[in-house]
């Protein structure tokens, strides 16, 4: 298929030098927006949405979203990646070094996940308008926060995606790798009130809160309930990930707050396990106790940030990507994802998704790298999905 690589490369290294952390994705929507204007696509038709006045992690832009009509009759498609990059992406300087990217400084990731994604559905659609190529009507979501919860599309305007049919993701490595499934999953937000007192003078009178916390956690830990979790045929995981707490080492901590996760692909094995961690915080705080007999107080908060999907290999989105990577020489297969994806809340909005690969390796680390030819071939992937080429006909 007829691919203008170098510029298809130029635009990836363009997009992922331009910083744009979860909740910073103004500059990234503005520069798509350009492109997609200087190929020429209607300035009507491109919106946004208010996702992120939504969002508790606020924002500066919302979901973009980029309808085109047809030029044949057909099922409005919908492509789609996300803007946004994790913390040690920000500030990414990409250098190519042979059939690699890589970031410039040992001390930051690429950003490839997702700006790869972003490039595969900005290339697909300038070739397709370039090439004069006929296409079915178009739906283009370049979505907003999924790499904290995935809470651009879950704070979406399902309206402005034009009822589409047949829905694409790209967001991942290899284009022939069908993703049709992931985990659920469920913050938490446990904060331990203790009771101050002196550390040096009357400790006895106080409740260390990271003392019930830790008797809390070493609880889960021995009972098999933290890390990876499994009971009989039921598997999940959990995670503690941020705690915060004290002020001074002469004071009984009297507060910690810890943000924690479960997943399961079971939504009533995740409930299981957020159900173990409460009791055995409760318990905790109920056990450490000052001299008088009193106790600290629990504060137990539940989020739960996506549901668990999975789409049949015989839906039609699925089908079709299997046709579009044979088209291309390629053999498709199919799996589930124990990390969540933009696909999860896709599928609670009614519009199932299947999330291909372009080239991501090694995402979230210094060490990451984005492969050219799996992302070139992702893109052709993304141009024989948009004008509806998987069968050979368009």
């Amino acid at each position: 298929m007829k691919l203008n690589e170098k510029r298809a490369i130029d635009l990836v290294m363009q997009l992922i030098a331009i910083p744009g952390g979860s909740g910073h994705e103004a500059d990234v929507a503005a520069f798509i927006r350009e492109q997609l204007l200087n190929a020429g696509v209607a300035e009507s038709g491109i919106s946004f949405d208010t996702a992120h006045r939504k969002s508790p992690a606020g924002g500066n832009t919302g979901n973009m979203y980029v309808k085109l009509k047809g030029s044949r009759k057909g099922v409005r498609r919908l492509l789609m990646a996300h803007m946004d990059t994790v913390p040690i992406a920000v500030g990414c300087v990409p250098v190519r070094e042979g059939e690699w990217i890589r970031p410039k400084s040992p001390a930051t990731a690429l950003g490839g996940d997702n700006r790869a994604g972003c490039a595969v559905v900005l290339v697909s659609i300038i070739e397709a308008l370039e090439q004069g190529l006929e296409h079915p009507p178009l739906t283009l979501l370049f979505s907003v926060q999924e790499e904290i919860g995935l809470r651009g599309v879950r704070y979406m305007t399902p309206a402005k995606c034009g009822n589409p049919g047949l829905c694409f993701n790209w967001d991942g490595r290899i284009p022939e790798l069908l993703i049709t499934g992931a985990v659920g999953a469920s913050n938490l937000t446990i904060t331990i009130h203790g009771i101050p007192s002196h550390a040096g003078v009357h400790p006895e009178q106080g409740v260390n809160a990271m003392v019930a916390a830790s008797t809390a956690v070493a609880d889960l830990q021995s009972n098999g309930w933290h890390g990876l979790v499994i009971k009989g045929k039921k598997q999940g995981t959990s995670n503690f990930g941020i705690v915060n707490g004290g002020d001074a080492t002469n004071v009984v901590m009297p507060r910690i707050v810890i943000e924690a996760e479960a997943r399961s692909h079971d939504a009533a094995f995740r409930d299981r396990i957020v159900a173990e961690f409460e009791k055995a915080f409760s318990r905790a705080v109920r056990s450490v106790r000052t001299t008088e007999g009193r106790t600290g107080e629990l504060v137990f908060e539940v989020d739960q940030r996506y549901q668990a999907f999975h789409i049949a290999e015989s839906e039609s989105c699925v089908r079709i990507a299997k046709q579009a990577a044979a088209s291309l020489g390629l053999t498709a297969s199919a799996q589930s994802s124990n990390g969540g994806l933009d696909a999860n809340w896709m599928s609670e909005h009614g519009m199932p998704t299947v999330t291909m690969g372009c080239g991501q390796h090694q995402i979230h680390t210094v060490s990451e790298r984005l492969n050219i030819p799996e992302f070139l071939m992702g893109c052709r992937m993304g141009l024989t999905i948009a004008t509806g080429r998987e069968a050979g006909t368009f």
